[in-house]
């Protein structure tokens, strides 16, 4: 159940993106548009009530909005700021400008552009939909990655839940990389090996893969690979390596292996990533926060000794070392 205000009723035309990126591409080569303003929008017409029912929907959840007179945009924006990662400093100008309908009067860009926008529908399920494509594979992480650095980092952004840690290391990013590519299977984790194990048996309790699948080869790793209840959705050596869940969750979940080279030493980035599906998945990440701070914590520090001894044996082995 949403409580929502009376302007959920207000009336919007939404848009998909890559329709205002046709219309702007299209403006660039149309000289007899220069100067002139043109109201874009799509097929729909819909109110703020129907737009988020719709996004319900698509990612098939159960929602009832009990409408009320009395939310002023005050309140409005503190609720916002209480269930979604947006704060009520961003929340309450938008909630503000709710009042007023958004919808195209003007219909002249029908008419100067050869552009036939899609309906919210279909815009939303291209947006939720992160693994089909019919061109080069774009995720929510392309965003993401233009914004790694070398911190730790604990919290939401953009509606994820990121816990991100950073070690450095004495050994190279290849040694490092090397360690990453090797993790799961009859080797193992590194790192509490059992807390792994009964994970899966959880999971094979309510209907999931669990641990049973292990991997193709215990040293190399393709996109599509099954590590235990992973798949490998991106690798690329020797930098990345990101591993998407299988198992049974209300939500879904990410862990990311990147390796940075650092002169002649490397840095070790293991992120967790988790997109929550309903309140069941909110109160899940925060239930398992203790666990992560163990077990992933542990895995950094594990996979940072292994490099490192690795690159030991590699020195004590060479002509120079001897």
């Amino acid at each position: 159940m949403m409580i929502a205000p009376k302007w959920v009723m207000t009336r919007s035309q939404p848009i998909a993106v890559s329709d205002v990126l046709k219309y702007l591409t299209q403006a660039l080569a149309m000289p007899h548009t220069a100067g002139k303003t043109y109201e874009i929008g799509g097929p729909d017409v819909l109110s703020y009530r129907e737009l988020m029912l719709g996004y319900s929907r698509a990612r098939g959840l159960k929602r009832q909005l009990l409408i009320v007179p009395f939310f002023t945009p005050r309140l409005s924006s503190y609720w916002v700021h209480l269930v979604t990662p947006i704060s009520a400093g961003i929340a309450r100008p938008l909630i503000d400008g709710l009042h007023n309908e958004v919808i195209v009067h003007n219909d002249a860009a029908r008419r100067d552009f050869s552009i036939d926008p899609i309906g919210y529908d279909l815009a939303v399920a291209r947006a939720l939909d992160r693994y089909r494509t019919d061109g080069p594979q774009t995720t929510w992480f392309d965003a993401v990655d233009a914004r790694q650095t070398s911190e730790d980092f604990h919290g939401i952004t953009q509606g994820m839940h990121i816990d991100r840690r950073t070690l450095k290391t004495t050994a190279t990013q290849v040694e490092l990389f090397d360690v990453i590519r090797r993790l799961g299977g009859a080797r193992g984790w590194l790192f509490a090996d059992w807390l792994w194990g009964i994970r899966g048996v959880l999971d094979r309790l309510v209907g999931g893969v669990g641990m049973r699948r292990g991997r193709r080869s215990p040293s190399q790793l393709r996109i599509g690979d099954a590590v235990d209840f992973w798949r490998v959705e991106a690798i690329e050596p020797p930098r990345l390596l990101r591993l998407r869940a299988e198992m049974k969750l209300p939500g879904n979940a990410w862990l990311e292996f990147i390796a940075d080279r650092v002169d002649d030493s490397a840095v070790l980035q293991l992120t967790a990533f988790f997109e929550p599906r309903g309140l069941l998945g909110q109160a899940y990440w925060y239930v398992v926060m203790p666990l992560h701070n163990l077990l992933f914590g542990g895995l950094a520090a594990a996979i940072v000794a292994q490099a490192e001894r690795a690159k030991v044996v590699t020195e004590l082995s060479s002509p120079s070392g001897a």
